[in-house]
């Protein structure tokens, strides 16, 4: 479907002053160069200046049928006839022809110039160029200046080659403007003596391709995509360089051609896109040049269209040729034309009644089909617009370039951050500009290039007059008009569209009227969209407009003229202008959206994020219309849950808060909870909210949630019994589950990212006074439904003050709940630390303020024993070395939990070691510390000598606990022996002399008598042991 709008995209035009009537016509570096009918002259005029004045002129070398101009290099190549013969040649330096007695150098392809040839310094250079067929289309990349030439069933690509040559004798010749592609940087009134070394311009052939199923009739290249179009075929290609061999399969022709000889075959229509292009029936192959060092090439097919022609309503099959092919590049704003490859590329071509737009990177998709009302005979694709000729009318499309731009330039194109109108958006035809007998068109910048003549047929048109049927609308060539006051029936026109922005304000206003009829329509939203599309397009021009333009020798004489900082000034107040446009455009689209249907309201919102509209603005855009009823649009309210439900720092007036609870009391009474927990909803009236919860209450019924935020709202009015009456509601299970459903009642900010900033509400702080258990149940529920991360957590304790009391219960209540190896570890970290400052700080004189709790633990050290796999039962010998009720409360708990830690499955004691290297020795329980690392690091040897120091009387204890299974045997190899040893030192030493007794039956108990016989010392002691050898021997013999 085209969409028809009344918008005029056309500022003034002027007649070019012309004085043969044109044959051919082309544009390019701000010239226009025309070609007498049947002449061997070309013009070159400036478009940019007004009355388009005359550069120069220069003959050619036979009659030129085709004429292209590459802005890279500056040069024409030409396709020319003479005697018969076809030739292919290029023409460098023709703006040194300002005066046709101009020296002119003709060369053959990859022949220089040399000696008096180039003694008169720089000229214009014809370049012959050999083929081996007839040339019969010409193409040059608007990226690196290469030549493609079609032939009859091959393409030929030519390299552009630039190389330095010294120049012998300085010439004094002037240049009448530069030519930065050609490197010859010499503005007018300068001499060419200070350019020693000229670059040249040449040609190296590179590739040649071989397509025997399709004869060319127009071909296209940009980068290393080639297109080519045949009366009904066009095929796009992706040459890449590589250093691979490969060699394309050639698929052998199995039809027999004597048994169709008598039958016409018409093919059917057939679109292959991407990697299924490969199966169309054209094969092609490449020849290697035979040049030295020169790499090897892979084809890719993209794309592949074929038309079946139409015989329908008269139409002849000349009349349903496809033409226009065309390759259009285009650059994202943080690209740079002169050094990265086009983030888009575009393909193009036509037919008479229809034209067809595709994108070829990032996957190849039709973009658009162009429905024309009347056949169409030349199509020039733009950045902002399809410009289209029939034989009566100029009339001009909206393109989709911009919209596959943005979502490869912005990644957070269709999210709830941005938007952009869709690729797939119906295109859109302006109001059309009337001539007669227009002929072709071509484009430069923001001038169009129409050719119109209304007394003669063209060639084509001439040799089609046989066989031409009736049209139901005919194209009947008239009697010769009045001409012009020049005498002639001919006319070249130079068409100025109107800027952009202007066309853009033009749009707006058109869709005034939209608006005021509905709000709603779709045409309105259509609109709009265009005019964004067209504002994008704008600012990817602005954005790259003084890269594209610096092998442009038109704009460069300007710039030098004018001033490189004005010409940077302007393009940056262009550039603001557009983006307040855009910015206004998005708060018009999001009026669309918020207003319109339920199935794109969700745009509501990138649209009014991007306009930059505070959230006060958007609700006074949305207040309901005069004549309407008192509603909300589904945008507007998607818009404002997705504003309330995010964490802004934006804080709304009380007025505001009110409108807001007005608007979601009369539209989604059920949001209500969710909207007074947001942080921007501070300001509201806690009394009348207070009023619209209890209504709530009524008719919706009781929710935990609604509980909690009446109970906030009665926190705020300051009303403690009838908060806490309210809290007292549901049990503290209930409560942690509706902060669970409702995070916001407790914190604001975050909203589950990390390392986002978080902040207690006041319902928080009471919580922590009046509820702390609550408050760290309800913080663990939430960590655990990835609701708020740990570091956040430790945030909020450490605003509320508690971060020595309730934020140690949380890390202890997180160890309980958490399986996350990662959080565990994190946290037996941090606990041990704690314990281990709390233990050092409560030892010492200097007690510091925050290592010791403001009040008792939430648990005990028996309650996370009980409770907590990662706390281990303390070890029976632990109570005789640090027996209970020595020391506070506090310091207790502390070295109780510590211990516990150290007794668990889970704490490394690895990493804890360099913490209690601040725990001294010298106290009881400080050694019970250090003996329980030494223990579970298996250091039993130096442990049983410590322990014997220090505290013999555990020394039992110690070791039936540690010395079992696999480690039985130090009981008879390492403790015995020390026990021996120090009680001949201290005979008298009752607790050595007990625990050498239970040595020696656990011994009596393990060993054989003979083992054991060899344990009895030889110091005159044996008789001790006797006893013991004789129960050994009996339970042996019990065996």
């Amino acid at each position: 479907m085209v969409h028809v709008y009344n918008c005029h995209p056309y500022a003034s035009q002027q007649i070019a002053q012309v004085d043969q009537e044109p044959g051919l016509v082309c544009c390019g570096g701000g010239v226009l160069f025309v070609m007498a009918t049947g002449g061997c002259k070309v013009e070159a005029y400036s478009v940019e200046q007004e009355g388009c004045p005359l550069i120069c002129r220069f003959a050619t070398m036979g009659t030129v049928r085709r004429i292209v101009h590459s802005k890279i290099g500056d040069y024409l190549v030409t396709i020319e006839e003479k005697n018969s013969a076809t030739y292919l040649r290029a023409y460098t330096n023709w703006r040194y022809q300002a005066e046709e007695k101009a020296r002119v150098g003709v060369r053959l392809l990859g022949h220089l110039l040399r000696g008096a040839s180039v003694c008169g310094g720089v000229q214009m250079v014809i370049i012959e160029i050999p083929l081996s067929e007839r040339p019969a289309a010409v193409a040059c990349c608007s990226l690196t200046g290469d030549l493609l030439v079609g032939c009859e069933n091959t393409l030929v690509l030519f390299t552009l080659r630039k190389q330095n040559q010294q120049n012998p004798n300085q010439s004094q010749q002037s240049a009448p403007t530069s030519s930065s592609n050609t490197q010859q940087s010499q503005s007018q009134g300068q001499t060419s003596s200070s350019n020693q070394n000229l670059s040249i311009l040449d040609f190296e052939r590179s590739v040649i391709l071989h397509l025997p199923q399709i004869t060319p009739k127009q071909v296209a290249l940009c980068g290393g995509y080639v297109a080519v179009q045949a009366e009904l075929e066009v095929l796009v290609l992706k040459l890449e360089a590589t250093s691979e061999s490969k060699t394309l399969e050639e698929s052998s022709d199995t039809n027999n051609s004597e048994d169709q000889a008598d039958f016409l075959l018409v093919p059917g229509h057939q679109e292959l896109l991407g990697d299924r292009a490969k199966e169309c029936d054209v094969r092609v192959s490449i020849e290697k040049t035979g040049l030295v060092d020169r790499g090897q090439f892979a084809l890719t097919y993209v794309l592949f269209r074929r038309f079946s022609p139409e015989f329908f309503q008269g139409c002849s099959i000349d009349e349903t040729q496809l033409h226009s092919l065309q390759l259009y590049p285009l650059f994202t704003s943080n690209q740079s034309a002169s050094l990265d490859e086009p983030a888009c590329l575009f393909c193009f071509f036509s037919l008479p009644a229809a034209g067809y737009l595709y994108s070829l990177k990032g996957g190849v998709e039709l973009l658009s089909i162009y429905q024309y009302p009347e056949k169409v005979q030349e199509a020039v694709l733009t950045d902002h617009l399809l410009h289209v000729i029939t034989k009566t009318a100029l009339q001009c499309f909206t393109v989709r370039c911009a919209a596959v731009a943005a979502r490869i330039e912005d990644p957070y194109i269709d999210t709830t951050m941005k938007a952009c109108p869709p690729c797939s958006l119906d295109v859109c035809a302006l109001r059309m500009q009337l001539f007669i007998g227009l002929r072709s068109v071509c484009v430069y910048g923001r001038h169009i290039i129409l050719l119109s003549t209304a007394d003669t047929p063209t060639p084509e048109e001439t040799e089609r007059t046989t066989q031409r049927r009736s049209l139901s609308r005919k194209w009947a060539i008239s009697s010769p008009k009045e001409t012009s006051s020049a005498g002639h029936g001919w006319n070249l026109y130079v068409v100025n569209t109107v800027s952009p922005l202007t066309l853009y304000q033009e749009m707006v206003e058109y869709s005034q009227s939209y608006a005021e009829l509905n709000p709603q329509a779709q045409s309105l939203q259509h609109l709009l969209s265009e005019a964004h599309l067209l504002l994008r397009a704008s600012l990817l021009q602005t954005s790259d407009r003084q890269q594209s333009t610096e092998g442009d020798p038109a704009v460069a004489a300007r710039t030098d003229a004018g001033g490189a900082a004005d010409k940077k000034a302007a393009v940056q107040t262009d550039r603001r202008e557009l983006e307040e446009a855009l910015r206004q455009n998005c708060a018009q689209l999001g009026d669309c959206f918020s207003r319109g249907s339920v199935k794109d309201c969700h745009l509501a919102l990138p649209y009014y994020r991007m306009s930059d509209l505070s959230v006060t603005d958007v609700i006074c855009r949305n207040r309901p219309l005069p004549g309407y009823s008192h509603t909300y649009g589904p945008g507007f309210l998607f818009y404002l849950k997705h504003y309330l439900l995010e964490e802004t720092d934006h804080t709304l007036s009380q007025e505001v808060t009110d409108e807001v609870i007005d608007i979601f009391s009369l539209s989604e009474p059920s949001m209500l909870v969710s909207v007074c927990a947001s942080p921007s909803m501070i300001n509201v009236s806690p009394a009348r909210m207070l009023q619209i919860l209890q209504r709530l209450e009524e008719t919706a019924g009781v929710s935990v949630p609604l509980t909690i935020t009446m109970a906030t709202m009665m926190l705020h009015l300051r009303d403690l019994p009838q908060y806490m009456q309210l809290m007292e509601r549901h049990s503290e299970m209930l409560l942690v589950y509706g902060f669970i459903e409702e995070p916001r009642l407790l914190l604001h900010g975050g909203g589950g990212r990390r390392h986002a900033h978080v902040y207690p509400t006041a319902l928080t702080r009471q919580l922590a006074n009046s509820h702390p258990g609550l408050l760290v149940a309800a913080m663990v529920a939430l960590h655990e439904n990835n609701k708020v991360q740990l570091d956040q957590a430790d945030h909020i304790f450490k605003e509320l003050g508690c971060e020595n009391c309730l934020q140690v219960d949380f890390w202890e209540a997180m160890l309980m709940a958490s399986s996350q190896d990662a959080v565990i570890q994190e946290l037996l970290f941090r606990l041990a630390s704690v314990y281990i400052d709390r233990l050092t700080n409560s030892d010492t004189h200097h007690e510091l303020q925050h290592a010791a709790p403001k009040r008792k633990s939430l648990k005990t050290a028996d309650d996370l024993i009980n409770s907590c796999s990662h706390y281990g039962a303390l070890y029976p010998w632990l109570t005789v070395l640090s027996p209970a009720y020595t020391t506070s409360y506090q310091h207790q708990e502390a070295l109780y939990k510590l211990q516990s830690l150290l007794c668990g499955p889970s704490l490394s004691v690895g990493s804890v070691l360099p913490l209690l290297e601040r725990l001294s020795e010298e106290t009881l329980w400080g050694f019970s510390l250090h003996l329980l690392c030494a223990t579970r690091r298996g250091q039993y040897d130096s442990s049983i000598a410590k322990l014997l120091d220090r505290c013999p009387q555990a020394i039992i204890a110690y070791a039936n606990h540690q010395l079992q299974d696999r480690n039985m045997a130090l009981w008879w190899q390492k403790l015995l022996p020390e026990l021996c040893n120090r009680m001949r030192a201290a005979a008298d030493n009752s607790i050595l002399l007990a625990a050498l007794k239970e040595t020696l039956v656990v011994v009596a108990m393990e060993m054989s008598p003979a083992e054991f016989l060899e344990l009895i010392p030889d110091d005159g002691t044996a008789s001790y042991f006797l006893p013991h050898l004789l129960t050994c021997s009996r339970r042996h013999l019990r065996a």
